[in-house]
Parts: structure tokens; C-alpha cells; sequence
């Protein structure tokens, strides 16, 4: 069997307009979003990756989507953000992976569902985690911070969503939002203390 082109490994997080829970997870996604159009940033960092013989451990990207109010109709507005700490050879690399043209799960969105890609734009990309809490912060462009949704059987674990068709994972972490603010590629939205919908999981994807 060949060996893939690339391969990633690490974890994500991500956080969306909708109100909690989201519906278009539990409906592959058929369901209307809880308001006019879901705006949507999914955020990962590499713990193990590479491109070829490009080493892309440490580094982080982001996805920036605005769809219509039923994501699976298609017609999204999509962008990108890749790690300033990346060399150039490696902004080639991770670029071409998360904008979805060296194929993987990002390629299967791009063919499928997006009729507006906005670009790749480069940034410091500043990851948080401690317990059930995320965050992240893009200077300019994004900033959101989530915490895991726990269950009272006092495991310390929050709630899962599992046998999904989420391009991150099957299986996501339920969580809620402190803040969600997008003010790149013309996606502006701000949302402070509504509880909005959040996930987390680790994430592996190969190409």
C-alpha cells in the first residue's frame, strides 16, 4: 500500500454561532442552524505531522466558515489561517492541507460544499487548554474560548457526541462558549456570554 502524502495528529477545538447544542452535528447536517447562517471556526494543532519529508510538529491552523442556514445545502464561505511560526516550506505545506488541495477532509469540503474561498492568511496562533476549558487567540482575525459541558456523575469528563460525521472526529467533547469574536475575511461576529456551541476532540487526518 502506498504511503500517504501527509499525515497529521494532534487536537482541535471549535466553537459556532449556533445555540448550544448545535443541530446540524445530530443531522448530518440536514437540520436548520439556530439562526440566519452558522459562522463556524474550527482551530488544531499539531502534535505529529508531515508533508512528504516537511515536518509540521508544533504548528496550528485554523478554518473559518460561513454557511447558509442548512450546512449540507453547500454555498459556504471558507478561509484559512496557518501558524506565522512556520518557515515558508512548511506555510506551503500546511497551507495546501488546510485549504483543502491536497486532498483529506479539508479537500472533501472544499470540492463539495464551498463556493467562496476567502484565502490563507498568516498569524500567530495561540492555543489554550486547562481541564475542560479552550481557547484561542489570532490577533485580528479570531479569538474564542469554550469549556467542556461535565457531566454530574463527577468523572471529571465532559459530555460526548459519538459515531458522528464531524471532519475532526467521530467522537466530540460538548461544550459551551464564553466569547466567540471573528473579525477576518469579512466573517465579523461577536458573541460574549451567550452559550454558544462548542466541541473539542483529538484529530487525526491523512491525505
Amino acid at each position: 500500500m502506498a504511503e500517504n502524502a501527509w499525515q497529521l495528529r494532534g487536537d482541535y477545538m471549535e466553537s459556532c454561532n449556533c445555540d448550544y447544542l448545535c443541530p446540524c452535528i445530530y443531522t448530518n447536517p440536514q437540520a436548520e442552524a439556530t439562526h440566519a447562517d452558522c459562522t463556524a471556526a474550527m482551530v488544531f494543532h499539531i502534535d505529529e505531522g508531515r508533508h512528504g519529508a516537511q515536518r509540521l510538529d508544533g504548528l496550528a491552523f485554523a478554518l473559518l466558515i460561513r454557511s447558509g442556514r442548512i450546512m449540507s445545502e453547500g454555498n459556504w464561505s471558507f478561509a484559512v489561517v496557518v501558524d506565522e511560526a512556520a518557515d515558508p516550506a512548511q506555510r506551503a505545506a500546511l497551507g495546501a492541507i488546510a485549504a483543502g488541495e491536497a486532498g483529506g477532509p479539508t479537500g472533501a469540503i472544499r470540492a463539495g460544499l464551498v463556493s467562496d474561498f476567502r484565502g490563507i492568511a498568516h498569524a500567530p496562533i495561540r492555543l489554550t487548554a486547562d481541564g475542560l476549558r479552550r481557547g484561542v487567540e489570532i490577533p485580528g482575525i479570531l479569538s474564542f474560548a469554550i469549556e467542556g459541558v461535565a457531566s454530574r456523575n463527577r468523572s471529571g469528563e465532559p459530555f460526548y457526541l459519538d459515531n458522528t460525521a464531524h471532519p475532526a472526529n467521530r467522537r466530540l467533547a460538548l461544550a459551551r462558549a464564553e466569547r466567540f469574536d471573528v473579525q477576518g475575511f469579512g466573517l465579523d461576529l461577536s458573541l460574549h456570554g451567550h452559550g454558544n456551541n462548542g466541541h473539542f476532540a483529538p484529530f487525526a487526518w491523512a491525505g
